[in-house]
């Protein structure tokens, strides 16, 4: 899959989340995929976004930065949200924050089978 095409999949990945759309979750995601080296198969991924937009009602997912060198995806993931409760183990406890997430993704064909990701949890902090 060529550059342009892997970053049109991304950007579709991207706005099903910010859709909430699970049932269209398995076009982009592969079923055996992995996050942070644990396979968690499609529906735990499915089961960690979910409690994701739970616990954060109001959460987006905007792209900051995106690379793209196929078969892999880097990803800058910016958000300014509000979560309600713990947040990263931190007591955000509602109040606003805005934070950056850095990921990458490894891709087999069109659909998604490795995540790396680390959450800017100092950002968070110096918030709080």
């Amino acid at each position: 899959m060529g550059e342009a095409n892997l970053s049109e999949v991304y950007r579709g990945y991207i706005a099903c989340l910010n859709a909430q759309d699970w049932s269209k979750l398995g076009r982009f995601v592969g079923d055996n995929v992995k996050y942070n080296g644990q396979r968690i198969g499609l529906s735990g991924y499915r089961e960690m976004l979910e409690r994701d937009f739970r616990e954060i009602p109001d959460l987006r997912f905007e792209i900051q930065l995106l690379v793209c060198e196929p078969p892999h995806i880097a990803s800058r993931l910016h958000f300014d949200c509000t979560p309600i409760g713990t947040f990263l183990g931190l007591p955000v406890q509602g109040k606003r924050v805005a934070f950056a997430e850095n990921v990458f993704y490894q891709f087999r064909g069109d659909k998604i089978q490795e995540v790396w990701s680390v959450i800017d949890k100092a950002a968070v902090e110096r918030q709080l």
